[in-house]
């Protein structure tokens, strides 16, 4: 089986510790908060220039 990585930054994801963001109507998992705060922020730029 493949192993899940982090959405962010490619890190093996840890089953107790994911964490699901939902980004443009899509839930990514994340390794940590850090992680998920980049993509969110990175998520409301994109559409702020769009």
């Amino acid at each position: 089986m493949a192993k899940k990585t982090c959405a962010a930054c490619d890190y093996p994801l840890e089953p107790a510790s994911t964490i699901e963001v939902k980004i443009g109507g899509k839930t990514v998992e994340v390794c940590c908060e850090e992680c998920a705060t980049k993509l969110k922020e990175a998520s409301a730029k994109q559409k702020k220039s769009a």
